[in-house]
Parts: C-alpha cells; sequence; structure tokens
C-alpha cells in the first residue's frame, strides 16, 4: 500500500458570500515535496490556502493531511495536527520582539509520524535564519518586510509542521533576501518538509518546487514539473504574463 501523499485536496470550492472563487480544485503534494501553486494576481492562490486551512466558512471538498480528513476541522485544529501557514500579509505581532513571535508560536514536538522533520528550537531558526539572530530583541514592527518575512516562516516552524503553506513568499521584498527565502525552502525541504508554495515568479519557483499548478479564474489549467513549465513559454504567456 503506498504512502499517503502529505497534503491531499479532492474537488475544493469556495465562496467569499454569494461569490464562487475555487472551483473543483484537486492536488497533491507529497512527502518532502515543493508543490507551487501559480498566477497571476486574483487567480485564486491565497484564496486556496485560506481555504485548505479552514479560514473560509463557506467551502466545500475534502483536505487530507498525512491521509487524515481535516475538512471539518477548525483552523487551530489543523494547526495542531501539523499543518503551518504563512500569510501572504504576514501577520507577525509588531509590538512584540522577534524572540517573543517565535514564542508565540511554539508546539510540542511531534514523534508519531514517520519521516518527520527535526523539532524546531530557537536555536534552529536562528541558524536557518542569522539576520533574526542579530535582530532578536528588535520589535516586530520595526523590521524591514524582509526580515519580517523570515519571522513570519521562522514562527512557522516553532509550530514544528509537517506540511507549510507559504504565501507569496516573494512578493514586495528586496532581491537579496528573496535569495535567502529561496535557500531556506530548499533547506527545509530537504529537512523532509511539505510545502505548498502561492508564487507568480516563475524564477523563485523554479528554483525552489518540483512541480506546479496554473490556476486561472479559481481553476487549475495546467501543471507539470518545474523542468515542463520552463520549456513551455505559451503556458507561462497564457497564464503569468500580464
Amino acid at each position: 500500500m503506498s504512502e499517503a501523499p502529505a497534503l491531499a485536496v479532492d474537488r475544493l470550492n469556495a465562496w467569499y458570500g454569494t461569490a464562487h472563487i475555487l472551483f473543483d480544485m484537486s492536488f497533491t503534494v507529497g512527502r518532502g515535496e515543493v508543490v507551487a501553486l501559480m498566477g497571476r494576481n486574483g487567480a485564486g492562490k491565497s484564496t486556496t490556502m485560506k481555504a485548505v486551512m479552514g479560514l473560509l466558512p463557506r467551502r466545500s471538498g475534502t483536505v487530507h493531511l498525512n491521509g487524515r480528513d481535516v475538512s471539518a476541522l477548525k483552523p487551530f485544529e489543523i494547526a495542531r495536527l501539523g499543518m503551518g501557514f504563512t500569510p501572504e500579509d504576514r501577520r507577525i505581532f509588531s509590538d512584540l520582539t522577534v524572540l517573543e513571535n517565535l514564542d508565540v508560536g511554539v508546539r510540542p514536538p511531534r514523534t508519531t509520524i514517520a519521516g518527520a522533520p527535526a523539532t524546531w528550537t530557537v536555536e534552529a531558526v536562528f541558524e536557518l535564519f542569522p539576520n533574526l539572530a542579530e535582530l532578536r530583541h528588535r520589535r516586530g514592527g520595526h523590521m524591514s518586510g524582509g526580515e519580517q518575512q523570515m519571522l513570519t516562516i521562522a514562527r512557522t516552524l516553532m509550530g514544528n509542521p509537517l506540511v507549510i503553506l507559504l504565501d507569496e513568499p516573494s512578493e514586495g521584498i528586496a532581491p537579496v533576501i528573496v535569495e535567502r527565502i529561496a535557500d531556506t525552502i530548499v533547506q527545509l525541504k530537504r529537512s523532509g518538509l511539505s510545502i505548498l508554495l502561492s508564487e507568480q515568479n516563475v524564477g523563485f519557483a523554479e528554483a525552489v518546487s518540483d512541480r506546479a499548478y496554473m490556476l486561472e479564474k479559481g481553476q487549475i489549467h495546467w501543471t507539470g514539473t518545474m523542468a515542463e513549465l520552463a520549456a513551455n513559454p505559451e503556458v507561462q504567456r497564457n497564464y503569468l504574463v500580464l
């Protein structure tokens, strides 16, 4: 019997009020795999992540986390089972220091699932993000956008997740920080973490991802490996270029 994927989504639909936004979205993320949800602004990438995390009150379809159906659970219950979420707007606590923000995210180690990543500690995330170590006593509101993005990822890691939803991690930050975050994602993948990445930067996605799903108007229109995407300029023009 084959091992269940880290994340399996089947026929996911979602609404904002009466507006139908997502239409029968089905996709998987394997264990230790980085999968990119790609598309222009408004394609439905962020909505997909919120729906998977249980943050939208009106949705249908199923979401399985490591083989367990979490479709009917509340967001905090899904998080406790091992799903982490780093939203596009970061949502750090601006009045708390870096250390205090990290402490908010702490969850016990996970020992019941084979192949789970190592337990994350403050020392481990500071090794991953040396910039944060230097800013450990700085308040979140006094940090740059790139520093806040690193803090958001680090805080999520303190929850010892098995799957992370990363929403537009490269948007609006300096190129040098984008490179650092790309290196971080590759390291997290090597540790055994599974990542669903929302992204429209082709270069960034190619550097870190194994596969991609191309979204347009809340539907998946194309899927393939990153090598297949790189070799298909027509798909890039149709779904990424404005």
